[in-house]
């Protein structure tokens, strides 16, 4: 098939589906697997618990119950302004729930899981979101697109619960495709500094059931994403699913990503994507 211009995201309703997921593997959990560490920088399984519960609480306040976000204590001037923020908001709410149980934890997810799926589908995909994806280089972005950032965060923070604890991550095409295609909208931006002639075609390949491809093509002075593989392009990048997602959750280091990472043609081309993020950091 020809390229094609990437179309929005559907992922609201994997929202509950996820939950219910994670449900089942916390209620089967012993005590002591809450303390595990997991891939999440110091965070133990009930801190990611913690912070997810954080974010459904956030967003079902905010948009259910339309309570504004707090003003942050110093002004955002930059997208490093910006990370200290979240990072410190985040900080502040884990380290309050290390006294609350993991039963409790629980039971406030048991209420606000299902409450957040019921927003995210509530939504009008076109509408302008509440936030902008920064890590896509927006200051504003379609609901569509914010819906598909935090499905992207409940869903990664869950597969770190889950390798921490030895269970089998969910890591088929249903709920992993998703995450690659919105990750992958953070490329443009990631190219924003790349210089290259008219017309230059970069094609991305991640292999595995959950794969795909896509090009990002110059065009105006700027580059633009597509879906489906380029005929002739000037470069070609190739990595498998469980690099890509690992390197762009900063759950593998660029250095490591790099071994793993094949660059075909001009091999400039696909340094900027090695180290890429699609989350706040």
């Amino acid at each position: 098939m020809p390229i094609r211009p990437v179309e929005p995201l559907t992922t609201a309703p994997l929202f509950l589906p996820l939950h219910q997921e994670l449900m089942k593997l916390l209620r089967s959990l012993p005590d002591e697997a809450w303390g595990r560490r997991t891939a999440a920088g110091w965070w133990t399984v009930k801190d990611v618990i913690a912070h997810l519960l954080d974010g459904n609480v956030r967003q079902v306040s905010f948009r259910r119950d339309a309570l504004a976000p707090l003003p942050p204590d110093e002004p955002i001037n930059s997208y490093a302004d910006l990370v200290r923020f979240i990072d410190a908001i985040n900080a502040v709410w884990v380290k309050a729930c290390g006294r609350v149980s993991p039963r409790l934890l629980m039971e406030f997810m048991e209420i606000t899981g299902p409450a957040a799926a019921d927003v995210f589908n509530r939504l009008d995909p076109a509408a302008p979101a509440l936030f902008g994806v920064a890590w896509a280089g927006e200051m504003t972005s379609p609901n569509w697109f914010d819906t598909a950032r935090e499905y992207t965060e409940r869903w990664h923070h869950q597969e770190q619960v889950r390798e921490a604890v030895g269970v089998p991550g969910l890591t088929d095409r249903r709920w992993l495709n998703p995450v690659l295609d919105t990750f992958l909208r953070a490329l443009p931006h990631t190219y924003r500094d790349a210089a290259a002639a008219e017309g230059t075609a970069i094609g991305f390949e991640i292999t595995g059931d959950a794969g795909g491809s896509w090009t990002l093509r110059r065009e105006g002075g700027a580059w633009n994403l597509y879906a489906g593989a380029a005929e002739d392009p000037a470069g070609r990048v190739v990595t498998d699913q469980d690099t890509a997602w690992r390197m762009m959750t900063k759950g593998l280091s660029a250095e490591a990503a790099r071994g793993r990472i094949a660059v075909q043609g001009r091999l400039e081309l696909g340094e900027p994507f090695i180290g890429m993020l699609a989350i706040m950091g």
